[in-house]
């Protein structure tokens, strides 16, 4: 049977480790350069976005900043409830590469699928209706596909933060901040290590058209099932990403500046409702990598345990009081000056760890280092919404955007 001082070891190194090692690999990692001569240009990139509403100022900013990257055409998958209302603002606007379709119920995987068989470029990419492009993030994310061995490629977010916001936005934004900062940085860290990060995430990622194409992976697109119990029609990202994975093409993130992506969260109480949303997606898309599909134990071993198993052992309030309890159990015997000494150090490093990885936000926006206690709460809470969603696995509502749960009866049904 395993002592205190051993089980305080045991835990310790498990939640550290990763810590440790990811903060190296964050620091090494460089995304896969420009080539000399390239290949694939702006011309071999058609851009899908799905919109539910098809119209309005966000959209059309989005829209404006791809086409200053000046891909070969914008294909705009929206309802056929607002398809008229699209078209208008196409025309209104003088988007003149812009080509409406779309599908009788508002659903992302369907609005996806609509835009496949009108695509005539090699490389496509999926966008988000609210991100914003900076006008060099094509070349850095058309580079890692110049090798044919690659199938997709994600970049690097940021929020786009509130112009002189209330100090409920500031809070709300400052959480939506770290959590992208966060993403950033296991994608990042992942990636340097063996190749794997969580997800390509949807609100800006790039895909190989050949793949999209594929009737198998069209017909596994839109009958995935999720427990042998029902189809699942959310987290096309997650499915996407090991998709690729379970089909030998590797991945790639570029993260650079000149590839960041800005977008926007809620920056009110709606954001638990997306923190559940994320986490309903993660623990679905987690437990099939890890427990169905098992590849990424052999073809990502360092993602499987720094991203993938956190899912289901990484408890914030869990682990900081198990570590304090056996710490104290471990030091029973020692002086009471070095049991302080020691408790002053462990607090301290279970501190610092806190915000290592989102250390690039503070330098870029010292002010909100005040907000730290507040980023400290969360990741407590966060453990009750974690749970919640564990329990509500069935439940795909996003119930943050207005008219995003039109289709949550499609979502997830019983087969």
């Amino acid at each position: 049977m395993l002592s205190g001082d051993h089980v305080f070891i045991l835990l310790f190194l498990y939640r550290y480790v990763r810590l440790a090692v990811n903060l190296v690999a964050f620091c090494l990692h460089r995304p896969i350069p420009l080539p000399e001569n390239p290949r694939l240009t702006s011309q071999n990139v058609t851009v899908v976005i799905p919109s539910l509403q098809g119209d309005g100022g966000e959209l059309c900013e989005t829209i404006r900043s791809i086409l200053a990257t000046e891909p070969h055409e914008i294909i705009l998958v929206t309802v056929e409830a607002q398809e008229m209302r699209a078209r208008k603002m196409a025309k209104e606007s003088n988007f003149s590469k812009v080509r409406i379709c779309s599908v009788s119920q508002p659903n992302k995987r369907r609005q996806m699928v609509r835009a496949i068989p009108e695509i005539q470029t090699e490389i496509t990419i999926f966008a988000d209706d609210d991100v914003t492009w900076p006008s060099t993030i094509l070349p850095w994310m058309l580079a890692p596909l110049e090798d044919e061995q690659y199938g997709g490629v994600g970049t690097n977010q940021r929020l786009r933060r509130a112009e002189r916001p209330n100090l409920q936005q500031r809070i709300w934004g400052y959480l939506g901040a770290l959590y992208l900062e966060r993403r950033n940085f296991d994608c990042a860290s992942c990636m340097f290590v063996d190749g794997g990060l969580p997800c390509l995430s949807g609100r800006t990622v790039a895909y190989r058209t050949s793949i999209l194409r594929d009737k198998s992976f069209t017909y596994q697109f839109t009958h995935e099932e999720w427990l042998g119990q029902y189809q699942l029609n959310a987290d096309d990202d997650n499915f996407i990403t090991r998709w690729l994975i379970s089909h030998g093409k590797k991945i790639s993130y570029q993260h650079h500046k000149q590839a960041e992506v800005l977008t926007t969260l809620e920056d009110n109480p709606k954001f638990l409702k997306q923190c559940l949303r994320w986490s309903r997606s993660n623990w679905r898309s987690n437990i099939t990598s890890m427990f169905c599909d098992r590849r990424i134990w052999i073809h990502q071993p360092w993602s499987a345990y720094a991203v993938y198993l956190t899912t289901v052992s990484h408890w914030a309030i869990l682990w900081d009081a198990l570590l304090i309890y056996f710490y104290i159990d471990m030091a029973r015997s020692w002086a009471r000056d070095t049991q302080d000494l020691g408790l002053a150090m462990l607090a301290s490093w279970i501190f610092l760890s806190k915000f290592l990885k989102l250390l690039g936000h503070y330098i870029r926006y010292p002010a909100d280092f005040l907000l730290l206690p507040v980023s400290i709460l969360f990741g407590y809470f966060h453990g009750l919404i974690k749970g919640y969603a564990m329990l509500s696995l069935n439940v795909t509502a996003w119930g943050s955007r207005e008219g995003a749960d039109d289709d949550d009866a499609y979502r997830m049904f019983r087969v």
